[in-house]
């Protein structure tokens, strides 16, 4: 008898939750030297695979370059190591005398992470490293189209802390994912906090689960050239950044909006960079082959090299092309379809007069797909990258440098993620590039500082006080004669203490 394969897969995901639950309760007490060891044992067993693990990813999925596979798995093993290695997740966080507060660390318990097909062994081992380092558990349901890489990931770093001396179990991966064991996953008692990544539907399922969740909105990234701007610096940058592993990350640029006195100098220096730009008809031929009838981007050409996209439109490019670019004057999936995100190395291509009519094209854009995510302006001129800064309704307006790597960290001072938060702007609980901190919950221990007083009740009689904590006034001189307190003298703890215990005892005589 053949058991039903979702009835299977959720039963997994019990397992590995009821699991993962025991484990995170013993993994809760671990100091933070032991949390640390298994952290170091993590990252460098990753850092062992960076190679093999990348071209898993590319065999598996299809998508991106192996190259930069690597570079994007060092990164998580590395880059994101290095940011979280110092912070202290157990214990004691700060103490403030002069406030009597004191700030302990506590773990929220079993992590849902979700793994998307785009960037499968990188964000593996990024939301591996971040959940294990907050003293929680992590089980992780991989996007079918990448369960092996991804599984094969998990188990290699699960592995590394058993041996470090983690509880079997805090680290472990749904070997066959569906969508309803994904569902179940995120909604399940046992889960404490969701960690989404993948396509919009995902990550409103992920809000509606009725559990915490940090998930991340589209990144429909423009990519600004003021006439301030080095032309040239700025187009290696951002050809370089929608190249990419074949645009498969979320902030990498999607457009391009030039102020017009550059634009003859931005085609040219787009054109040394490996970009190429389609003609009337050939993009005509290019939004058959991109866009699917409903609108949406065919998932067949995401994460493909633009030589691979072009042939498949029947368009001739020459062999160093990285990044196909089509003339726009319009934005909206169903008035301008490569307006949208397209998660590979396709570029749409604006002419504004100034920086004001580029900022109501980036703001265009942004509606459309990327509120809250990403924005790149190439400028030397500090007031109008200033005015970017203050205008746009994005959390990542990155300056001079490629979106793609500086929106995650790697060529800025933000924090090295994978998973970047777009604010209340794109419906997200957090703005921030989320790592380790943010899971960890805080607790406080608060002292009193000083009395509270409150005014009288009408009617309390002999009591001069509600709850203890006030006098009732008379006059300046009077004194009440249940507690031997004059009115207007403001109470210590004694006093307190004297009145509760000459109310109680009055209490009992009548």
């Amino acid at each position: 008898m053949s058991i039903d394969p979702d009835l299977k897969s959720i039963q997994e995901v019990r397992d590995c939750l009821r699991v993962a639950k025991s484990a995170q309760k013993q993994f809760a007490d671990a100091s933070q030297e032991q949390v640390d060891r298994i952290v170091d044992a993590i990252a460098r067993a990753a850092q062992a695979e960076i190679e093999p693990l990348a071209r898993m990813a590319v065999e598996e999925t299809g998508m991106g370059v192996y190259e930069d596979k690597i570079v994007k798995n060092r990164f998580a093993a590395v880059d994101v190591y290095e940011n979280i290695r110092p912070l202290r997740t157990v214990g004691i966080l700060s103490e403030n005398p002069e406030k009597r507060l004191v700030e302990i660390a506590q773990p929220m318990g079993v992590v849902a992470a979700i793994i998307p097909t785009t960037n499968p062994t990188s964000t593996a081992i990024y939301k591996i490293l971040i959940a294990v380092k907050a003293r929680n558990a992590i089980v992780i349901s991989p996007h079918p189209r990448a369960r092996r890489c991804i599984a094969h990931t998990a188990g290699l770093l699960a592995r590394a802390a058993i041996q470090a001396g983690a509880p079997d179990g805090l680290i472990s991966c749904l070997s066959e994912p569906t969508l309803e064991s994904t569902q179940h996953l995120m909604s399940h008692p046992h889960t404490a906090v969701i960690l989404a990544t993948g396509g919009g539907g995902l990550v409103k399922a992920a809000y509606s689960s009725g559990k915490p969740a940090f998930g991340v909105g589209p990144g429909n990234v423009p990519a600004y050239i003021d006439r301030s701007a080095d032309v040239a610096q700025a187009c290696r940058d951002i050809i370089t950044g929608t190249s990419f592993d074949n645009g498969t990350i979320c902030a990498s640029e999607q457009s391009v909006v030039v102020d017009a006195p550059v634009e003859d100098e931005v085609i040219r220096e787009l054109q040394a960079a490996g970009g190429y730009f389609v003609t009337a008809e050939e993009k005509a031929r290019l939004e058959r082959v991109v866009v699917q009838r409903s609108g949406a981007i065919d998932p067949a050409i995401v994460g493909k090299h633009a030589r691979v996209i072009a042939e498949k439109a029947g368009i001739t490019v020459p062999p160093n092309t990285l990044a196909l670019i089509a003339r726009l004057d319009k934005v909206g999936r169903g008035i301008e379809p490569l307006s949208v995100e397209k998660l590979s190395p396709l570029l749409g291509f604006y002419v504004e007069s100034d920086w004001v009519a580029a900022c109501e094209r980036c703001l265009d854009l942004l509606a459309v797909g990327g509120m809250g995510h990403t924005l790149a302006i190439h400028a030397r001129d500090e007031a109008v990258i200033r005015e970017f800064g203050f205008k746009k309704p994005v959390f990542r307006v990155v300056v001079n440098t490629s979106s793609t790597f500086g929106a995650i960290g790697a060529s800025t001072g933000l924090a090295p993620s994978l998973t970047l938060g777009c604010g209340t702007f794109g419906g997200n609980v957090t703005s921030d590039n989320v790592s380790a901190e943010h899971l960890i919950q805080i607790k406080r221990l608060a002292y009193g500082l000083r009395p509270v007083s409150l005014p009288p009740r009408a009617g309390e009689g002999g009591l001069a006080t509600r709850a203890g904590l006030a006098p009732t006034r008379r006059s300046e001189s009077s004194t009440d004669a249940s507690t031997g307190a004059a009115s207007g003298h403001v109470l210590t703890e004694e006093d307190i203490e004297r009145i509760v215990q000459n109310f109680l005892r009055e209490r009992r005589r009548s």
